[in-house]
């Protein structure tokens, strides 16, 4: 039949366009509703009986081969469009990777894991407590009792009536000498809350680090000894610890603890205020009051007790001069400790 033959002849031309958004015209102009190749099927009720079914038989042949052509000319056209992307998204395999930032804890978690470490090695346990407490705990229990002078040195956080954000990690070491029976040898380590104004050495948020030791035959010399040990562990074998009086209503006798400048190693300097010495905090020999309260015989047991701040820790160990900075997220400042 000549008009299929025709149309054949303007598929093949078309056929040779080179995208496919071309080809897609080509298919819809032969195959689809109006298409040419369907139209052919329309001319069939003017066929005779006898040629009718020769002549179906041809448009089908063409409606197959317009199909797979297409088909194949697709194929074709898509392995061109790929080629072209690949070329021109050629990866350079001698450039560097990129480099994945990471996580890491933050310089204080990092000092409370150290500081954690130094006394388990040394046979502390350690332990927590609500951060949330009762007048008792932090107050009473302690041996400051209700209108004692001593409470006049922490401005506290009232939550509700004799409920408050702990001063000091010191109700951990009452409840732990509640639970257990002697001898007893833990560190209380978390954070505290006072009402102090913000400047480059208080926050009303910070740190600490107290320990506590209960036995027989405590002495002064064993809260000495503990403390020295974990003094050369975190600054440096050369450091040096000194204990003044002072003092402190839960422990009798007490004393000031300093140890020597790390920056000028005792020699004075701006740090040091040129002592040669650092303040770190609090120390003594736990009141026997504290230890009635907690149903210990002071004549049968003794302990001792400290109290460090993890900030004035961190600042010494790493020469940080302000303790805001611990609390901004200046990346700048925190990309150091990881």
């Amino acid at each position: 039949m000549k008009e299929i033959e025709e149309i054949k002849k303007e598929f093949e031309e078309k056929i040779k366009t080179k995208s496919i958004e071309e080809l897609k015209k080509v298919e819809t102009h032969f195959l689809g509703r109006k298409g040419k190749v369907v139209d052919l099927f329309k001319t069939l009720k003017n066929a005779t009986e006898e040629n009718r079914k020769n002549i179906g038989q041809q448009i089908n042949d063409l409606k197959s081969y317009v199909e797979e052509t297409i088909s194949k000319r697709l194929k074709e056209l898509e392995e061109i469009e790929k080629n072209k992307l690949l070329a021109n998204e050629r990866i350079d395999i001698t450039l560097p990777g990129i480099r994945l930032e990471t996580g890491g804890l933050h310089i204080l978690s990092k000092v409370m894991k150290e500081v954690e470490d130094i006394f388990l090695s040394m046979g502390f346990d350690v332990m927590t407590g609500p951060e949330i407490e009762s007048d008792y705990y932090n107050f009473e229990a302690l041996n400051i009792p209700e209108f004692h002078p001593a409470r006049d040195m922490q401005d506290t956080f009232y939550l509700a009536k004799k409920i408050l954000l702990r001063t000091q990690t010191s109700p951990i070491q009452i409840r732990t000498m509640e639970k257990y029976k002697p001898p007893i040898r833990i560190i209380a380590i978390g954070r505290c809350y006072r009402r102090d104004a913000i400047d480059s050495s208080h926050s009303p948020i910070f740190h600490q680090v107290e320990g506590l030791v209960i036995d027989k035959n405590v002495s002064f010399s064993s809260l000495k000894g503990t403390l020295l040990e974990f003094t050369k562990k975190m600054f440096g074998e050369e450091t040096k610890i000194r204990f003044s009086p002072s003092y402190f209503p839960f422990v009798e006798p007490g004393a000031e603890t300093a140890i020597s400048c790390v920056i000028c190693k005792g020699k004075g300097c701006r740090v040091c205020k040129y002592t040669g010495w650092i303040e770190m905090g609090g120390s003594g020999m736990v009141h026997p009051n504290v230890l009635k309260n907690v149903n210990i015989d002071p004549e049968e047991y003794q302990g001792f007790a400290f109290g460090w701040g993890v900030e004035r820790i961190a600042m010494i160990k790493y020469g940080i001069p302000d303790i805001r900075m611990f609390l901004q997220n200046d990346l700048r400042f925190l990309e150091q400790f990881k």
